[in-house]
């Protein structure tokens, strides 16, 4: 099995595309000589050439406004937003364009875009480079949202992502690009909507998404020390949600905690929370623990963005919490 990179596995993903489809293309703010800001399509303007790896003027409503307007032509267009923050100008053309045109053109019109994006805290970006605005596009009906952990799981659902027929919006986090590990030899697309148990427990289940997989990992061994068993669950989509998956792990283990790095309040964890107590309230056996980011934009001063954004220790603490209050 080769190994990759979380950062190679993207780019396999879209290239692997690109030679099965002349229909795929992608385009964005310095992609093609640059490679990108994160250097995810280095190498690719040689292989594809400048009309399927498109540099685009510095205007978030237009490219993505041009990517809708390609998948509605039955192009399977890719398009890279440089932060997740700036995806904040292009939400006309995602919310209002992208996402309705199937469902009010009664299936006539497919909007087959992946918008590809990345952000997240750990290298002191600040405030306005850093959000993590996954819950804000899982609100929205007709969008499809995503936000894998690992090099496997990015390079499967990008592949299915870019084939999927809905417009699917892509999550990734810049601290995750230099993970590695090994990668299945034939590239096949990952299901979306299917979840992913990486650890199996049996005290209790920590459900995480993206980096917070990892954290939670880096949790469960040290919780397992202490003689808890811990279940980390990555739904890895987050819309459409593996309730299935979700449920099933709550009802083994009587006991949930919620992790992400997004901001707590209102965050992807809320909807999960309810999603448990709804179908799994009379498994629990202590409240669901939610573990995120303070409610204050990101500092820039690194010692405080470590303050502001949750690691293992604070996935540890809820772990615990959940565990001794079992039976209140």
């Amino acid at each position: 099995m080769p190994e990759l990179t979380y950062r190679e596995a993207v780019r396999d993903a879209l290239a692997t595309a690109m030679r099965r489809d002349e229909d795929v293309f992608v385009m964005g703010e310095d992609i093609a000589e640059m490679g990108g800001s994160m250097g995810v399509t280095q190498g690719m303007l040689a292989e594809f050439g400048p009309e399927r790896v498109r540099n685009t003027p510095i205007s978030e409503m237009a490219l993505v406004g041009a990517g809708v307007g390609a998948a509605m032509q039955g192009m399977r267009p890719v398009v890279e937003v440089m932060y997740e923050d700036f995806l904040t100008l292009a939400t006309e053309q995602l919310v209002n364009q992208a996402a309705k045109h199937r469902y009010m053109s009664g299936g006539q019109l497919k909007v087959p875009l992946t918008i590809r994006t990345q952000g997240g805290a750990g290298w002191s970006p600040g405030a306005q480079h850093a959000q993590q605005l996954e819950a804000w596009f899982v609100h929205i009906p007709g969008l499809k949202v995503v936000f894998p952990a690992t090099p496997t799981d990015v390079r499967g659902l990008l592949l299915a992502s870019i084939y999927d027929d809905n417009p699917v919006v892509f999550f990734e986090h810049r601290m995750l690009y230099g993970v590695k590990e090994e990668v299945p030899e034939e590239l096949e697309p990952i299901e979306l909507g299917k979840a992913r148990i990486h650890r199996e427990g049996e005290d209790v289940t920590v459900v995480a998404i993206g980096p917070l997989v990892h954290e939670a990992l880096e949790a469960a061994e040290q919780a397992e020390g202490e003689g808890i068993s811990v279940e980390v669950l990555d739904p890895r989509t987050l819309q459409p949600l593996d309730e299935e998956a979700l449920i099933a792990s709550v009802k083994k283990t009587n006991r949930c905690v919620v992790a992400h790095e997004a901001i707590t309040r209102m965050g992807f964890g809320a909807e999960v929370a309810a999603v448990v107590q709804h179908r799994a309230f009379d498994w629990l056996d202590a409240p669901i623990e939610r573990v995120g980011a303070r409610f204050t934009p990101l500092p820039f001063a690194p010692v405080m963005e470590e303050w502001c954004v949750p690691h293992a220790e604070d996935v540890l603490d809820a772990i615990r919490t959940t565990v001794q209050r079992d039976g209140d």
